[in-house]
């Protein structure tokens, strides 16, 4: 696997990679988000999160010149498809019913974590490839089923497909912090990698909502009064929300949270895919990446929901007087003890966006799936994976699904673009 000066390692552990040339090497990237961080993912497997007992066994890909780390990329075998949020069981159940095993497979991914962004890290395209090239061959050589690119990139994509890799679509929500001006085309690409929300400019200087009223009234007039409606029934249940940044979530605000956390994954009968101590590595290592929102009633903690934002302070005076604000804020988590009427409503959107346009957050994506969303004024957007299958005959018959399913992915964008909840200009 080695070509040229440049060699291939495969590491079984992510604390075998020093820490700060993997982030030196994130930092290159055209989409960096923070769970590409190293801290992140180390905290994924110390924390037993992602590790062979829960299915997620790492295999970190390395290539290196000499002493230098060249590329890179967050690689695990998997025993099944949970925690990825791009949905391949048909392509298992197919295997399956041939008798070919699809298990274990190989996937570049954040586990648990459906945000897109850089995952084949690497100082240039040229090194890319080449990257991409060893996990070929890595996948080859072990006899794998197939390999799996989540939530790529657009330079990701881009080296993929000239490799060789299939390219699959699915839809997020993300919200622009600016009113619509422009119609934009589903083709336009802003710089981070996904396109441009339905009807946005993409935002800017200049655009941004100057208050959660200002965003109020560039929604269309049932948008705008379904959203007063869902904020006052949850006002009127006596709900209050407070907030805390970085360093001043308090270990007790971290218990709650997780006790919220685990409580929503246990009524649906599984457990949560985290652990606290995961968390408790993010409290300690990347503070600075964490909003926490609580909810109160009659002195009571009730709920909560947990942001990620791509700024490195520590403190909430920090972000108030920083001259470059986060440029995104990411809905992750959330739970409650206690049933209000649209307090998932209020604690997972409306808050979060109050939050964005006080501080000047440029964008809030708000996960797979879920076109509720857009009655929140998140609009779609498309996110790409790419997929290699070893199979000739599978590989072309996914090949041909792919093909069948990004023409119903773009009718579906359609369909969603005549809905856009804003008002028309």
């Amino acid at each position: 696997m080695a070509e040229g000066a440049i060699i291939a390692r495969v590491l079984a552990s992510p604390l075998e990679v020093d820490a700060s040339a993997w982030n030196a090497l994130l930092a290159r990237q055209s989409h960096a988000t923070p769970f590409m961080r190293h801290e992140y993912l180390a905290a994924l497997h110390t924390s037993e999160s992602a590790v062979p007992r829960t299915g997620w066994t790492p295999r970190f890909m390395t290539l290196w010149e000499g002493d230098a780390l060249v590329a890179a990329c967050p690689l695990y075998l998997k025993s099944h498809s949970h925690g990825e949020y791009v949905f391949d069981w048909s392509w298992a159940s197919a295997y399956e019913q041939h008798g070919v095993p699809y298990y274990p497979k190989a996937v570049v991914a954040v586990p648990f974590t459906p945000v897109p962004g850089s995952r084949l890290l690497a100082r240039d395209e040229a090194t890319r490839q080449r990257l991409v090239q060893a996990l070929r061959q890595w996948c080859e050589d072990e006899g794998l089923s197939s390999l799996h690119v989540l939530f790529a990139s657009d330079d990701d994509v881009l080296t993929s497909a000239r490799k060789g890799l299939m390219l699959r679509h699915t839809v997020q929500f993300h919200w622009q912090n600016a009113p619509p001006t422009l119609p934009v085309s589903l083709g336009s690409q802003p710089s981070e990698g996904v396109l441009t929300a339905l009807g946005r400019p993409g935002g800017g200087p200049g655009l941004a909502f100057e208050s959660f009223d200002h965003f109020l009234a560039s929604l269309s007039q049932d948008k705008r009064k379904k959203i007063r409606q869902e904020r006052r029934r949850v006002a009127e249940a006596g709900v209050t929300f407070r907030w805390a940044l970085g360093a001043d979530i308090s270990p007790s605000d971290w218990d709650f949270f997780y006790r919220c956390y685990e409580r929503t994954y246990l009524e649906h009968g599984n457990p949560p895919y985290l652990t606290r101590a995961f968390f408790q590595q993010m409290a300690d290592r990347m503070p600075g990446h964490w909003l926490l929102f609580i909810a109160e009633r009659e002195g009571r903690s009730i709920a909560s929901s947990l942001i990620a934002i791509d700024d490195d302070s520590t403190c909430v005076s920090a972000i108030h007087h920083a001259k470059n604000p986060p440029r995104a804020a990411y809905g992750r988590y959330w739970g409650a003890l206690e049933r209000v009427d649209c307090l998932h409503f209020e604690a997972c959107y409306y808050q979060p966006l109050q939050w964005c346009i006080a501080h000047g957050v440029q964008r809030f994506e708000g996960g797979a799936q879920g076109e509720h969303k857009m009655a929140r004024a998140l609009l779609p957007v498309q996110a790409t994976s790419t997929h290699w299958l070893a199979h000739p005959a599978f590989a072309d018959a996914v090949e041909r699904f792919l093909a069948r399913e990004g023409a119903g992915v773009e009718d579906y964008l359609d369909h969603l673009q005549a809905r856009s909840p804003f008002r028309a200009t």
